[in-house]
């Protein structure tokens, strides 16, 4: 395949930096691999800096011809947004909470004003101001500002907040923050009614906070030395850390723990899960110095999930446990359980597993019952009246798109609040009432200069993989600017010429690991592609969840590799039905999506122009092989454990990025890598950045053809850019990327 792009040879004096190769041999099972490069993980020895910095430099100088490309994409982006925006507000007991953002700020502002008078109110006393527009974000009246995120960031490159979470009677505010990006977060408390901090603050905390009822006590969250959080402690506000009490530390490395309220606020939950395993602890809000209760004890393979409906005493409904899980459904049902004696020889079941129904969770309201579920690749969302057992579907107007619940932190409310998005419209925030049925439209994503979804349109295709399966692709585009090629099923066979030019340029994103679902919504940002003649496409893949649990089961441990060629099969199926073409087609995906990325250009590095590798996972089998590096042992549950087991181990090493990168092919011939841009964080505790910084290096070393960029931040962790301008910037660098690979860099977009 032809490669050339404008920056191919940047100007000057630009060379790719080449660091020094120390060998070192990794062996396991008999097999012997040499990494030359595996001491690019110290971060404490000055020449890893220096080779990240060289790398940043060298980037900067390839990328120098598209800064003005860069640019004219950023304000592209920012014209759209509404800078200044203020979201629906959601009340919880007698107030509003809401969040702002104003022009020139990268970071939110969080809100709350009293929840009587000011404005006319809709169902459940939810104010329509704003409704399916942006909102002037601006300050309302009687307004207190609970946490603004710009004056805690100050003058720190990287800002991010864990939790933030109010005392059941609205007086005390607890918020964790991080500056560093490596998700260990200081916490701390905030009297709402002065302002004034409480003196003492929490470090090494993790996601998951919980109030209990006396207004005083908070249960937080520890992680170890390998980031697992694994420790459940109880603080008082306004004493000293150290008389916190450990209420439990779990010691199976496999396991994490989270705590949280019931949505009636009866209980504080404490969850113990691995990947495929749960124990869920409760403990009533009202006796915070009380022991936890174990629901059911864990037992291996079976997952659940806990809320508590409190029932209704005068109508014949008692208090009750609530539980999504496997045991006896692959694709999960709902049982209910006495909240005095929870225990599995008590349960009942209350919705049946269904074939080809995902049972995804559930949201109990005082005399409703609210299902999220999944069913053909869709997310949908049913009602149940308690009373009668009705069930109602709520309508999605388009195919493909996602809808999921809002914010409803009202047990006894009679609204619900939901969300929806698809490829083509914007994210969109309803309120329906759960006694008539009627929804009403609060607030749709405002989209700045004319922007008209009737432009834009969105489709479901099928690739056919390679043992038959049907592997679903989300498309959008403008038909006025990519004429379809014609509707169809298209398998993964068809013709893949190098050399055509046929089709539009293509964006393919995947991720497909964790069971995570890629489903279709909305990106402003990414207008500035679709305007400029692109299609974007969502390959969803075996190893996601988009189709039920067996679809995530087909994606993992020894079926691992269905992921990547899943993916093949979805790039060849868009190029022989004409969409677009090998020299027109780029690849996306980031952290596990990564790893995909590192593995397809491997399995067929003719059929891509260009990859976007954020954050990947490509050294994978060095590092699941690492007990000492952080969640790795919480991995084999994902990935199998290549320690123990050889069959794993030969499994991973064969799709391994790193391990598998060819410099020939079966005819001797050398292997051209399609342009690749890598990035990578160096605060990040879920993929080391010195793997991209290895894979670069390889592929480089592989090919001196091959076009290698890494990119890495150098002060911020696995998200990348906390602000949301510098966000936006390095989306901006993204798409400058793409379209240079692309030979696009004059294209403008149309009107």
């Amino acid at each position: 395949m032809p490669h050339s792009s404008a920056s191919d040879h940047p100007s000057g004096d630009a060379r790719a930096p080449v660091p020094e190769r120390r060998p070192v041999q990794l062996e396991a099972h008999g097999d012997v691999r040499v990494d030359d490069w595996f001491w690019l993980r110290d971060k404490d020895d000055p020449a890893v800096l220096a080779h990240l910095s060289a790398e940043n430099a060298y980037t900067e100088a390839v990328m120098e011809g598209t800064t003005g490309l860069q640019t004219t994409l950023f304000d592209e982006i920012v014209a759209r947004i509404e800078e200044t925006d203020l979201s629906v507000p959601v009340r919880k007991g007698p107030w509003y909470y809401y969040g702002r953002t104003k022009e020139g700020s990268n970071y939110g502002i969080h809100c709350r004003r009293p929840a009587v008078g000011g404005g006319e109110v809709g169902g459940d006393g939810v104010e329509t101001e704003g409704k399916a527009g942006g909102g002037d974000g601006e300050a309302r009246e009687g307004e207190q500002v609970i946490l603004d995120e710009n004056l805690l960031a100050g003058g720190h490159g990287y800002f991010a907040v864990g939790n933030l979470a109010v005392s059941p009677d609205h007086e005390w505010l607890v918020y964790s923050t991080d500056t560093s990006g490596g998700e260990r977060y200081t916490m701390r408390f905030r009297e709402l009614s002065t302002g004034a901090e409480s003196p003492e603050s929490l470090e090494d905390t993790s996601y998951g906070v919980a109030w209990a009822s006396d207004n005083a006590t908070v249960f937080y969250v520890r992680v170890d030395e390998a980031m697992r959080p694994y420790q459940l402690w109880c603080h008082r506000v306004g004493t000293d850390p150290s008389t916190d009490v450990r209420v439990h530390e779990e010691a199976d490395d496999r396991f994490y723990l989270g705590v949280g309220r019931t949505k009636d606020d009866q209980f504080i939950l404490c969850g113990l899960d691995s990947k495929v395993t749960s124990e869920v602890r409760a403990l009533p809000a009202d006796d915070p110095q009380g022991e936890f209760m174990v629901i059911e004890p864990r037992r291996q393979g079976i997952e659940y999930s806990v809320d508590h409906d409190r029932g209704d005493p005068n109508g014949g409904r008692d208090s009750r446990f609530l539980i999504v899980t496997n045991d006896g459904a692959e694709d999960f049902r709902l049982m209910e359980a006495p909240d005095r004696a929870p225990g599995r020889a008590q349960w009942r079941e209350v919705i049946p597993a269904r074939p080809g129904v995902r049972l995804d969770g559930v949201d109990p309201f005082a005399d409703h019952l609210v299902v999220f579920e999944r069913e053909g690749g869709e997310t949908r969302i049913r009602v149940i009246d308690a009373s009668t057992g009705a069930s109602t579907p709520i309508s999605q107007p388009e195919s493909p798109s996602t809808v999921w619940g809002g914010a409803n932190p009202e047990y006894d409310s009679t609204t619900l609040r939901y969300e929806y998005t698809s490829l083509t419209t914007p994210r969109s925030v309803y309120d329906l009432d759960l006694q008539t049925g009627e929804a009403v439209l609060r607030k749709r994503q405002p989209v700045l200069g004319g922007f008209d979804p009737s432009r834009y349109r969105t489709e479901r295709r099928w690739a056919v993989a390679e043992d038959g399966a049907d592997i679903p692709i989300s498309l959008v585009y403008r038909p006025d600017l990519v004429p379809p090629p014609g509707a169809g099923h298209e398998g993964s066979g068809g013709s893949a010429d190098a050399g055509s030019s046929a089709g539009a340029p293509c964006l393919l994103y995947g991720y497909g690991s964790y069971e995570a679902s890629i489903d279709p919504t909305f990106s402003s940002l990414r207008l500035s592609l679709l305007d400029r003649g692109f299609i974007f496409a969502i390959a969803h893949i075996r190893g996601g969840g988009e189709m039920g649990r067996r679809w995530y089961e087909d994606g993992k441990f020894v079926a691992k590799p269905n992921t990547f060629t899943d993916f093949v099969a979805c790039a060849r199926s868009l190029v022989a039905a004409g969409w677009t073409s090998p020299d027109r087609l780029v690849a996306r995906g980031g952290s596990a999506g990564g790893l995909l990325m590192g593995a397809v250009a491997n399995l067929a590095p003719e059929l891509f122009r260009a990859i976007v590798a954020e954050v990947p996972f490509v050294d994978c089998l060095t590092t699941i092989l690492d007990e000492t590096l952080p969640l790795t042992v919480l991995e084999w549950e994902e990935w199998g454990n290549p320690v123990e087991d050889p069959e794993i181990y030969s499994v991973i090493k064969s799709y391994s990025p790193y391990d598998n990168v060819c410099s020939v092919d079966s005819a001797g011939e050398p292997v051209r890598y399609p342009d690749i841009l890598a990035t990578a964080g160096l605060s990040d505790p879920r993929v080391g950045f010195w793997e991209p910084a290895k894979w670069v290096a390889r592929l480089r070393a592989a090919n001196p053809e091959n076009k290698v960029l890494l990119k890495t931040e150098l002060g911020a962790g696995h998200g990348g850019p906390s602000g949301r301008y510098d966000a936006w910037k390095d989306e901006a660098f993204v798409y400058a990327f793409i379209l240079d690979a692309l030979g696009l860099t004059e294209r403008t977009p149309s009107s």
